[in-house]
C-alpha cells in the first residue's frame, strides 16, 4: 500500500513537470504581443495627434483662425476730419479740431463696480446715474462714457486705469464767427453730421470718408498690433464760400444796432454781388452760438433771409413802374394824378401818407405813392402783369441750393379778386423773402438779367434776362431820386456815391385775420449806381413806433447806409458822386478855419477818388421820349386798410 501510494506521487510529479513547461512558453509569448500591441497603439495616436496638428494649423486652419481671430483681431474705424469751410478770403469759417471720447465695455466694467465712485467723479456724473447706465447696457461690449472732450481731460480719466476704459479719436466742429455766421454755417451734431445750413446743404461733400484698420486686442481690450490697413480714411473736402466775413460782420453788428435803438424783434439782411449772384453776407437775429447750439431755442435757429416771407411793401413799386415801362402805357414823364391822396378799394381806401397831387412816373417812386402805383398797374392786362411779375422770381424759390429756401407766395390771375392787381401793385397780396427781393434789385442793377444766388465761390448760375437794359436803367434813375432830397430813404445816402434804392414798410398779416397795428420796415437798394456793385436788402419786424417810428426809410435805411459805406471801401470801390464829397470836404474845411481862424489845410483827398474825378463821366442812360398819357383806372374795391406804405 505504502509502495502504491509512493508511486502516485511520483506519476503526480512527472505529469506537473511535463505540464509546467509548455505553460512558461506561452506566458513568454503573450507578454512580447502585448508590448508590441501597446507600442504599437502609441505610435497610432502619435501619428494621429501629429497629423491633425497638421490639419489644424496647416490644411485646414480656417475656421479656427477665424475663431481665434474673433477672440482678439478687430476691424476698428479710422476718424476723418470734415472739410474746412472758408470764406471768399480764405478766412476760417468752420473748423474741425480733435477731440477724445471715452468708451467702456460694461461686461468688464461691471466686474469691477468697486471702481464707479471715483470714475463717475472723474466723469462729472452722479455715480447713481453711471452705475444705471453701465446696468441698462450690462449685455454689451460698447458704451460711451463722456464724448469730444480735451485730450488732456480724456488722459486724466484713463489714468485711473479703470478695467474697461478706454478712449478713441474723434472731432469736433467750431465756428470762430460765432452768432455772426450761425444761420448761415448751421451746425453740426454729436456725430460731425451737418443739421442746418450750408453744413447741411453740402454734408455729403464735408464729411469725407472714415478709414479701417484691423487690431489686436489683449484681454484687456488694449491694442497690441496693428495688424493690417483695410481702408485709408478720405477727409473731407474744403469748401470756399462767396461771404466775406468783414462784410458779414458788418451786417450783423447793425443789424444789432438797429435792434437795440428800435426795440424791434427780428431782423434780416442780405447782401449779393450784383454781377454774379454771390452771396457776401446774410445776417438774422435774433441768432445763437452754434458751438452751442442746444441750448437756445429753435426759433432762433431759422435763416429768416430765406426761410420767412414778408409782404415787400413799396420795394415792390419799382418792379411796377418797370410792367408799365416794358408795356408802353407811360414813359418816365408821365403824369399820374394822386389827388386827393386816396382812392376807392372796395369796402377800404387805397391811401398815401398825404396828398402828393400830380406825379411823375418818377415822382410816384421818389415820393412811395400807393395811388399811384395803383394807377399805373390797373390799365395792364393780368396775365402780363402776373408774367412779369413771376419772371422777377416772385413765386419760385431762388434757387440757391440753401436748405428750406421758400419760394413766397404768387397766386395766378384766376384766383385774383377784382382788386388784387391793385394791391400787389405797392406790395400786398404776395409775400417774398428778402433774398428774393435782393435778387429783383440786382437784376434791376445788372441791367435787368436775373441771376440765381450763390454760396459757393466759382459756381455761378447763368442770368435770365427778364427786362430790357433800357427799362432797367431808367427804373435805376427813379430809385436814385429816393436816397435824394424830396425822397423817402435820405437816410440811406452814402457820401460820395450814388444810392438807388427803396423803402417798405407794411402792416404784419395777423393770424386771427386782417392786418395787425404791428409793421414791418423794409429797405431795398443798390450802390453805387453808375457801375452797381451791391445789392443789399433790410428787413426789421415790428419795431417800436414810439423810438424811431417805423418807416423803411428811418429804421432799415440807416442799416444799409452803415453796412454799404464799410463793403464800398473794404472792397475798394471807387466813389460815383465826387462832386458831393468834395463839396461837404470844403463845407467841413471853411468850418474849420472859421472855428480856428488857422490857416487852410485842404480836404485830404485819397488817391482812388482823385482818379475817379478825373476819369470821363459815363453817358447818361437814355429815356423814353414821347410821353403816354396814363389810362383811366378800373373801379377797384378790397385793398388794405393799412394807410400809406413808405
Amino acid at each position: 500500500m505504502v509502495e502504491n501510494l509512493g508511486d502516485g506521487f511520483a506519476r503526480l510529479r512527472e505529469e506537473r513537470s511535463r505540464n509546467n513547461k509548455p505553460r512558461g512558453r506561452n506566458l513568454q509569448f503573450n507578454l512580447r504581443n502585448r508590448l508590441m500591441l501597446v507600442g504599437g497603439a502609441l505610435g497610432l495616436c502619435a501619428v494621429a495627434l501629429v497629423g491633425r496638428a497638421l490639419d489644424l494649423q496647416v490644411i485646414s486652419n480656417d475656421f479656427y483662425r477665424q475663431q481665434g481671430d474673433a477672440r482678439s483681431l478687430r476691424e476698428i474705424p479710422i476718424p476723418t476730419s470734415r472739410g474746412m469751410i472758408t470764406d471768399r478770403n480764405g478766412e476760417p469759417l468752420a473748423v474741425s479740431t480733435p477731440v477724445e471720447s471715452v468708451w467702456a465695455n460694461p461686461k468688464e466694467l461691471a466686474k469691477n463696480t468697486e471702481r464707479l465712485p471715483e470714475l463717475a467723479k472723474a466723469l462729472g456724473v452722479a455715480q447713481d446715474e453711471l452705475a444705471r447706465k453701465l446696468a441698462q447696457r450690462a449685455g454689451k461690449e460698447f458704451m460711451y462714457l463722456k464724448r469730444r472732450i480735451n485730450p488732456d481731460e480724456a488722459r486724466r480719466i484713463l489714468a485711473l486705469k479703470v478695467p474697461g476704459v478706454f478712449s478713441q479719436r474723434e472731432f469736433r466742429r467750431f465756428y470762430p464767427q460765432g452768432e455772426a455766421m450761425a444761420h448761415v454755417l448751421g451746425y453740426t451734431n454729436i456725430d460731425d453730421r451737418g443739421q442746418e445750413g450750408l453744413e447741411l446743404a453740402f454734408d455729403h461733400e464735408l464729411r469725407g470718408k472714415p478709414g479701417t484698420k484691423r487690431v489686436i486686442r489683449d484681454g484687456a481690450g488694449n491694442i497690441v498690433e496693428n495688424v493690417d490697413l483695410v481702408r485709408s480714411a478720405e477727409p473731407g473736402k474744403d469748401i470756399t464760400l462767396t461771404l466775406d466775413r468783414r462784410i458779414q460782420y458788418l451786417t450783423y453788428r447793425e443789424l444789432r444796432r438797429a435792434l437795440n435803438d428800435t426795440g424791434a424783434s427780428s431782423a434780416s439782411a442780405v447782401v449779393l454781388d450784383i454781377e454774379t449772384g454771390e452771396v457776401l453776407a446774410m445776417a438774422n437775429l435774433p441768432t445763437y452760438n452754434p458751438n452751442l447750439p442746444g441750448g437756445t431755442s429753435r426759433d432762433t435757429h431759422r435763416n429768416r433771409a430765406v426761410t420767412d416771407v414778408v409782404e415787400p411793401g413799396s420795394t415792390m413799386k419799382p418792379v411796377t413802374v418797370a410792367a408799365a415801362l416794358s408795356k408802353g402805357t407811360v414813359t418816365p414823364q408821365t403824369l399820374v394824378n394822386t389827388t386827393p391822396g386816396w382812392m376807392p378799394n372796395g369796402r377800404y381806401r387805397i391811401t398815401d401818407t398825404h396828398n402828393n397831387g400830380v406825379l411823375t412816373v418818377t415822382g410816384v417812386i421818389t415820393k412811395s405813392s400807393n395811388v399811384g402805383a395803383a394807377k399805373l398797374a390797373l390799365p395792364l392786362p393780368n396775365d402780363y402783369y402776373y408774367g412779369f411779375v413771376h419772371n422777377f422770381g416772385y413765386g419760385s424759390k431762388p434757387g440757391s441750393g440753401f436748405p428750406g429756401e421758400s419760394s413766397g407766395l404768387l397766386a395766378p390771375p384766376q384766383r385774383w379778386s377784382g382788386t388784387t392787381k391793385a394791391t400787389m401793385s405797392y406790395g400786398y397780396g404776395l409775400s417774398a423773402t428778402p433774398l428774393q427781393i435782393a435778387m429783383v434789385y440786382a437784376a434791376m442793377a445788372n441791367g435787368g438779367k436775373l441771376i440765381a444766388p450763390t454760396f459757393v465761390k466759382g459756381q455761378r448760375n447763368e442770368g435770365k434776362q427778364v427786362l430790357e437794359p433800357v427799362v432797367a436803367g431808367e427804373v435805376m434813375r427813379m430809385m436814385q431820386t429816393v436816397t435824394e432830397p424830396g425822397g423817402t430813404a435820405k437816410q440811406a445816402a452814402i457820401l460820395g456815391y450814388h444810392v438807388a434804392g427803396k423803402t417798405g414798410t407794411t402792416r404784419k398779416f395777423s393770424a386771427t385775420g386782417g392786418y395787425s397795428k404791428k409793421y414791418v420796415s423794409l429797405f431795398a437798394g443798390v450802390v453805387p449806381v453808375e457801375k452797381p456793385r451791391f445789392s443789399m436788402v433790410v428787413v426789421v419786424s415790428e419795431p417800436d413806433p414810439t423810438k424811431k417810428g417805423y418807416y423803411g426809410g428811418s429804421v432799415s435805411g440807416p442799416v444799409f447806409r452803415n453796412v454799404m459805406d464799410g463793403a464800398l471801401r473794404l472792397m475798394d470801390v471807387a466813389p460815383d458822386d465826387i462832386e458831393t464829397w468834395l463839396a461837404v470836404q470844403a463845407a467841413a474845411e471853411a468850418k474849420r478855419q472859421k472855428q480856428s481862424g488857422g490857416k487852410p489845410a485842404g480836404p485830404v483827398v485819397p488817391a482812388a477818388t482823385r482818379a475817379a474825378a478825373a476819369a470821363p463821366k459815363p453817358a447818361a442812360r437814355p429815356l423814353n421820349a414821347a410821353p403816354i398819357a396814363a389810362g383811366s383806372p378800373a373801379a377797384v374795391a378790397q385793398a388794405s386798410a393799412h394807410g400809406g406804405a413808405r
